[in-house]
């Protein structure tokens, strides 16, 4: 039986890319230093390391446990985290170590707070002033701590995700059952308009002055529409994401399901006469276009999500911002 080969996604790439790094610095040590046994250590845990990602980029799971190491996000915060350590084992291997100073303050500072001690006393090292051992100290703990940080934010990325497919698996049950109920006993959920102070017909979703069949998916399809629309306008103004779990397609699917159901709800508010005297409904026509405008006005309540899931993302994987340039580590 033929070798299954692994999956390729970007992810698999970026952490591939560092881990040839990783190797190549490793072969940029030269032979072992017996003046320094210390760094012989930390040599063994880098290439230790190293093995580790490379058994979870090549790994194929067998296909009942692909879910669930999907859902939990393990293979890949595991390579993340061993892939971490192998970089700092790896720089702590090295007899000049600290001639990497400067890119390793910015790498910190990126996500340690500026009173944090340990960035602080990054910052504060100088060449020569410590024993190399303690030098050595100094730079794996704010490393370590900086790239724990990373780490936390990126399993907070996996909850949120894993809280947006919840969230649109119970709305997508939610307006599949509407449906079928409009379909079983049509009229039961009155979309049909009778504004009667206005000497308009009785307008319904379908075209006729009687509830159909239709009426529900009628109005959850042109709700969905106005959602994608504003989905649409969400992957406009979407920045990159260096995350391996990047949220837009679960925020879209949110805004669907959502503006679907507000669909719905929008409709039957017209029905029940909320906006008598301010809104009239001349033509079913007119009733699907505000099904439509039902199911873009999703976005307001949305667009907090959207914040909130910018902020997680940002956290995980810094972007550039308008005080200079910044480059995420992983």
């Amino acid at each position: 039986m033929a070798e299954r080969k692994p999956r390729v996604t970007d992810w698999r790439l970026v952490v591939q890319s560092r881990l040839d790094r990783v190797r190549a610095d490793l072969a940029a040590l030269g032979p072992s230093d017996p003046v320094d046994p210390e760094g012989d250590v930390w040599r063994r845990t880098a290439e230790d390391q190293a093995a580790v990602v490379d058994h979870m980029l090549s790994d194929r799971e067998p296909w009942w446990r692909m879910l669930p190491s999907w859902w939990s996000g393990w293979h890949i915060e595991r390579a993340w985290r061993a892939l971490h350590e192998a970089e700092v084992a790896t720089i702590s291997a090295e007899r000049g170590f600290l001639g990497r100073l400067p890119g390793l303050q910015a790498r910190v500072a990126q996500y340690l707070d500026d009173d944090d001690p340990r960035r602080r006393a990054l910052e504060a090292l100088r060449p020569g002033e410590f024993t190399p051992a303690v030098e050595r100290a100094i730079v794996v703990d704010a490393l370590r701590a900086a790239y724990d940080n990373s780490d936390f934010a990126h399993a907070g990325s996996r909850a949120l995700r894993n809280k947006l497919i919840a969230a649109s698996l119970v709305l997508f049950v939610i307006n599949t059952v509407l449906g079928v109920v409009g379909i079983v006993k049509p009229g039961i959920i009155p979309l049909c308009v009778d504004p009667k102070e206005n000497a308009l017909p009785t307008v319904c979703p379908g075209g006729t002055a009687k509830a159909s069949g239709v009426d529900v998916w009628l109005v959850q399809v042109l709700g969905s529409f106005g959602a994608v629309l504003a989905a649409v306008v969400l992957l406009l103004r979407r920045r990159p994401s260096l995350s391996p779990y990047v949220m837009i397609g679960y925020q879209a699917l949110i805004k669907i399901m959502l503006g679907a159901a507000l669909a719905v709800v929008g409709i039957l508010a017209l029905g029940a006469g909320v906006t008598s005297g301010l809104i009239g409904i001349p033509s079913a026509a007119a009733l699907l276009l505000w099904a439509v405008i039902f199911g873009y006005a999703q976005q307001i309540g949305t667009r907090l999500l959207d914040k909130y899931t910018d902020e997680v993302l940002d956290q995980a994987r810094p972007l550039p911002d308008a005080d200079g340039p910044r480059v995420a580590p992983r």
